[in-house]
């Protein structure tokens, strides 16, 4: 592990709600919420007053009625993302992404060139903020989990320097979801272990902790907390999974109203598997009931496909196997995944078509997209209906 503080994560702040203000200066300084029916992204302004991403619309409104809401500008944040990417790029070739609005720089050896790393954070901090328009904040540290958490706590439009000696005095006195990989459910087990914060995990034994969290969850936070985290800045590694959702609000929704949602977000999928040369072998159903608790479903097929039939079969079966529980507790949310990507030249033969009259309209959809675009040609169970929206990402790193 390094012996300085050489990692940088820096994370743009309120990011979609940011670009708004930035590109409206009647914006500027008001409470501003992105999306209608879901809230995507608040400013720090609505925010203030109890709005949060994932938050149904009119739930929003009613905590922040002043609010301005505005529809989602995947463009705008895509352009503005790569902006940014590009200063971090000419700050250092070690630049790992995480997503549209984050990454981890490595610096440690710029310290001739450009100076210290914090000398390094202030001015990245600064071109930003001159040349994109926008506030990021930047936590550096010897690793990075430090890294990303102290960009955290430096929120909003901060800088947060860990040096070795203090790390311990930083982290432990700090929550346990300030842990990289506690979500609600891990949190409300060691809450009801009396652990809260992350010096009394730490204060266990590893084997403990593997016994009451599982053993890779266990070993995972236990490392954490104990402040190993030995991992690179990873310049190579390619995106894992693609994946779009759907909000659904509260109301009740038939089986084939939820069917013609599934067919968009898997035919968004599968164009966007194709566009970057890449097949994947494992299809993921998130859903999140009507009392918003969540859940998963997920199979694996044998062959890796970028074929909409395989991946439209494959999720209506998933789907399927949870209508009764849909009927029960009501559907708030559909998403899907797609994990285990490769790259579409370590494709195994292609299997045979299945030329039933499903199988044959996934087939011409797909040639038809891939050379004449997604909107040529369109299913007429979709026509008319909302097509969601998909997240941009960050071109595959080259």
């Amino acid at each position: 592990m390094r012996g300085e503080a050489t990692v940088l994560h820096a994370d743009l702040d309120a990011f979609y709600a940011s670009v708004e203000q930035r590109d409206a200066p009647a914006l500027r300084g008001r409470p501003v919420i992105v999306g209608g029916g879901v809230v995507l992204a608040a400013s720090y302004e609505a925010k203030a007053r109890g709005v949060r991403t994932a938050m149904g619309g009119r739930q929003a409104r009613d905590l922040c009625p002043d609010a301005v809401v505005v529809p989602p500008r995947m463009d705008a944040y895509s352009a503005a993302s790569k902006d940014v990417f590009a200063i971090f790029r000419d700050t250092t070739p070690l630049v790992e992404g995480l997503s549209i609005d984050e990454a981890f720089l490595e610096v440690g050896g710029l310290r001739r060139l450009a100076g210290t790393p914090e000398q390094v954070a202030v001015r990245l901090r600064e071109r930003v903020r001159t040349e994109v328009g926008l506030a990021i904040s930047v936590g550096v540290a010897r690793t990075k989990f430090l890294a990303k958490v102290a960009s955290a706590v430096s929120k909003p439009d901060g800088l947060l320097v860990v040096e070795p000696e203090r790390e311990q005095a930083f982290l432990l006195p700090l929550p346990v979801e300030r842990l990289w990989g506690v979500g609600a459910v891990t949190a409300e087990k060691l809450h009801r272990l009396g652990i809260s914060t992350v010096g009394q995990l730490a204060e266990l034994e590893a084997a403990t902790a593997g016994r009451l969290l599982g053993k890779a969850t266990g070993a995972h936070l236990h490392a954490l907390a104990r402040l190993r985290d030995p991992r690179p800045v990873d310049t190579t590694r390619r995106r894992g999974s693609i994946g779009s959702q759907r909000a659904l609000g509260s109301r009740p929704r038939a089986a084939g109203e939820l069917d013609v949602i599934l067919t968009q977000i898997v035919d968004r999928l599968a164009r966007r598997l194709r566009d970057g040369d890449r097949v994947c072998r494992t299809v993921v159903l998130r859903l999140r009931w009507g009392d918003f608790a969540k859940a998963t479903r997920s199979r694996t097929v044998g062959v890796p496909t970028d074929r909409t039939s395989v991946l439209l079969a494959v999720a209506r079966e998933l789907l399927a196997s949870a209508q009764p529980e849909i009927a029960e507790r009501g559907i708030t949310l559909i998403g899907v995944s797609l994990s285990q990507l490769s790259r579409a030249d370590s494709i195994q033969p292609e299997l045979p078509i299945d030329w039933n009259d499903r199988g044959r309209l996934d087939a011409v959809l797909d040639a038809v997209h891939d050379r004449f675009g997604a909107t040529s040609v369109a299913r007429a169970a979709q026509l008319g209906r909302d097509p969601g929206w998909s997240t941009p990402l960050l071109p595959e790193h080259e």
